[in-house]
């Protein structure tokens, strides 16, 4: 393998896991997620002498994986909706801490999210992807991903009913308990 091959290689590995998050954030499945990547990763590998080293790999990669899923769906014609989450109730099980239960909120409001508002979340928000770099990869204009990250931030404090600073974190009574300061 050349020196050159060898440093595709090592970047893509790298590139991973950065892959498989923004694969579950897609999928919804961790084992659908596995298969997007290992797509992904194949095709890259297969067109390795259509990536010009030195630009941004990891941008190429999402741009390749966002398209694979794409292209999978659209194969796959439909999904089932669960627009009520009722399906999706009956399978979950209740959290026992609250960061696991403001993590699931997080997740359900997430979803509700148009597809364009949170792949913009996700690319920028959770990926660190450059609004330039999001754009690319989501083939639009920059200002236009501004915009997809703006409404998806506003939506999600909507339905987080966030409205300040206070509302995270633990709660009064538990940041109390925590800190020490018991009130006695």
């Amino acid at each position: 393998m050349s020196a050159e091959g060898t440093s595709f290689k090592r970047e893509m590995l790298a590139t991973l896991p950065s892959l498989r998050a923004f694969a579950v954030s897609l999928t919804g499945k961790h084992d659908k997620a596995d298969d997007l990547v290992q797509d992904t990763v194949m095709k890259a590998w297969a067109k390795q002498s259509s990536f010009e080293m030195g630009t941004n790999i990891k941008a190429w990669l999402f741009t390749i994986l966002r398209n694979e899923f794409y292209s999978q769906m659209r194969k796959r014609g439909r999904e089932v909706q669960d627009t009520d989450g009722a399906f999706t109730e009956r399978l979950s099980v209740h959290p026992s801490q609250y960061g696991s239960m403001d993590l699931e909120d997080f997740k359900a409001a997430l979803s509700e999210l148009p597809d364009d508002q949170r792949e913009a979340i996700i690319l920028i928000g959770a990926s660190g992807f450059s609004y330039e770099e999001a754009a690319s990869i989501c083939e639009c204009a920059v200002g236009t991903m501004k915009s997809r990250v703006s409404r998806a931030r506003t939506r999600l404090t909507e339905l987080l009913k966030v409205s300040g600073e206070s509302d995270y974190g633990p709660d009064a009574v538990s940041a109390q308990v925590t800190s020490g300061n018991h009130g006695f």
